[in-house]
């Protein structure tokens, strides 16, 4: 159309531009590893790293008694909260790091664009963070897989300790070890699929029974050429039919066998779903409250903890955690499993009690804020205002009672009685 190229550095087409490397699927993406990807432990890790992503992780101000106070605006917080690099959201970061953290047992948390090289200086701040695979431990030093959004590959590189968070499952025994419960669960899926494939492929599995004895090495030569003549009959026939002689009898061996492999599996899902705390009700999103309350404190917050713990250690120092009061901190909504019938009786116990304004309880049910100073304040609605919260009020009102007592004074007796008299008289 005789118009320029998108990006007009170059004089020539843009589609004879260099782009790089590429692929037809999405590098970055999670790759499950040992097959997990093939069984229903895809569908916990997955829940679990979806959950863990949908609570809010910031870089906060603490006041002097280590509380709330308000976040902070740099660079690792809006890796966190808004974007993490040029391919991941901060949430997607968060749930790739768990997700990649149940299936490998241990990962790295790497700030890939800082101003600073973090291999010889320990303060820096960072622009972009990505998650790799440890492949090799050295005592002060880890080599990581990290994907290279510059080239498009996966790449290893050499980084310190002190200036990557290194992240291992709290449930490592239960999920990662060769002989834990998930991982003997796999092998049984993995059995169960392989006995699948052989009674879905197709073979007849027969014995034909020849009407003489195979002991010689003619007799077996005869006896291969009868095997292969009825293949051929099968094979070539449009509805599978083949004949054989009235002497001959066949016995079919595809039936199925009785074995325990399910009861097996039942008994490992049943465990891991114990050891965990985790139920198909999670799974399928019918819990109730208690369910979901149970799970979270004993597998969402345990996971989120040694997140945000690691990355404290590692990417604040001492000075920031301590001088400037600032910490990585993770923020739950408590009203999120909160039914709408009950949140109106806790919006009053809370405004009653003043915990929360009446700005902030519409803020939870998604309503806007109300322009109005009253709606900002903690105090109870039921009760009178006090002498602090309304004192433009109270003085208002004070004046102008003393302005209606100086314009109607009180009564004096000896004015009364002249004014009495006057008015007998007539004049």
């Amino acid at each position: 159309m005789n118009r320029d190229p998108p990006f007009g550095r170059y004089d020539e087409p843009y589609h004879y531009w260099d782009y790089g490397y590429s692929s037809s699927y999405r590098p970055d993406r999670v790759r499950l590893t040992r097959g997990n990807e093939r069984t229903i432990v895809t569908t916990i890790y997955n829940r679990i790293a979806v959950d863990c992503a949908a609570v809010s992780v910031q870089h906060v101000n603490l006041d002097d008694a280590g509380r709330f106070k308000s976040p902070v605006d740099s660079g690792l917080n809006t890796c966190l909260t808004l974007s993490a690099n040029k391919d991941q959201t901060g949430r997607a970061f968060i749930q790739d790091a768990v997700l990649s953290m149940l299936d490998e047992g241990c990962i790295a948390i790497v700030p890939v664009d800082t101003d600073k090289d973090i291999r010889f200086d320990e303060q820096f701040d960072i622009k972009s963070l990505r998650v790799g695979k440890v492949v090799e431990w050295h005592p002060d030093f880890v080599k990581i897989r990290l994907y290279n959004d510059r080239t498009g590959q996966q790449e290893e590189i050499m980084l310190p300790k002190r200036a990557v968070s290194i992240i291992e499952n709290p449930f490592y025994s239960v999920m990662n070890e060769p002989n834990s419960v998930l991982q003997r669960l796999i092998r049984k899926l993995s059995l169960l699929d392989a006995i699948d494939e052989q009674s879905g492929a197709g073979k007849l599995d027969l014995i034909i029974q020849l009407p003489y004895t195979i002991k010689t090495q003619a007799r077996r030569d005869q006896a291969e050429l009868r095997k292969k003549d009825i293949e051929m009959q099968l094979a070539g026939s449009k509805y599978g039919i083949a004949y054989i002689d009235s002497t001959e009898h066949i016995t079919q061996l595809n039936r199925s066998v009785d074995n325990n492999l399910l009861s097996q599996i039942e008994y490992l899902t049943n465990t891991l779903y114990s050891q965990l705390g985790i139920t198909t009700s999670i799974l399928d999103g019918t819990a109730d409250e208690k369910t979901m309350l149970n799970y979270e404190n004993h597998i969402v917050v345990p996971i989120l903890s040694a997140l945000v713990d690691e990355m404290n250690r590692k990417f604040l120092t001492e000075k920031i955690r301590k001088k400037k009061n600032q910490a990585i901190r993770y923020f739950r909504d408590p009203f999120k499993l909160v039914p709408v019938g009950q949140l109106a009786d806790i919006a009053d116990k809370f405004t009653r009690n003043e915990i929360m304004s009446s700005n902030e309880i519409r803020q939870i049910a998604g309503l806007p804020p109300v322009d109005d100073e009253l709606a900002n304040q903690l105090r109870n609605k039921n009760l009178n205002a006090t002498d602090g919260q309304n004192f433009a009020s109270t003085v208002s009102s004070e004046t102008k009672t003393e302005s209606t007592q100086n314009d109607n004074p009180p009564n004096d007796p000896a004015i009364d009685l002249i004014n009495k008299e006057l008015s007998q008289n007539g004049s």
